[in-house]
């Protein structure tokens, strides 16, 4: 006789909500589209939106739905806020697989080529590579 399951060992639901979690994230393209430009290195929310030609509350909305699910994390480095994927000795194996697995399939979808080839035509010597703008000039504005 089969015993029906009553209990469900933490690590294992754990792990499928954070499998959940995961594909929630990545059912959106824009959000898909930000995680996309993140794998090329850290970003300020307005490098996001010159890439993108999407408004900041859009942006910054789909970056805090990102981070509250440990997709993204962020710091503030003078005036900017900082975004950038979690370092790789602390990501979980399911979302290195899905960020390899984007990686993959961007590299084949003309929209996410053309992300690449805006982001590559940005000046990112403020942000986030330098601590502060040179005063003279404006990189984000």
């Amino acid at each position: 006789m089969v015993q029906p399951l009553t209990y469900i060992p933490r690590p294992e639901c754990s792990l499928a909500v954070k499998l959940v979690e995961i594909y929630q994230c990545l059912c959106d393209e824009t959000r898909l589209r930000l995680l996309h430009l993140l794998l090329h290195g850290p970003l300020c929310v307005c490098h996001f939106q010159k890439v993108l030609g999407e408004p900041q509350v859009k942006i910054s909305k789909h970056l805090s739905y990102l981070k509250a699910r440990g997709l993204v994390t962020s710091k503030r480095q003078g005036n900017w806020m900082i975004y950038a994927l979690p370092a790789e000795r602390v990501r979980s194996p399911e979302l290195q697989a899905n960020l390899d697995c984007l990686r993959a399939c961007a590299s084949a979808n003309a929209g996410f080529t053309r992300d690449l080839a805006r982001l590559h035509k940005l000046d990112l010597s403020c942000a986030p590579q330098a601590a502060v703008c040179a005063p003279a000039k404006q990189c984000c504005g």
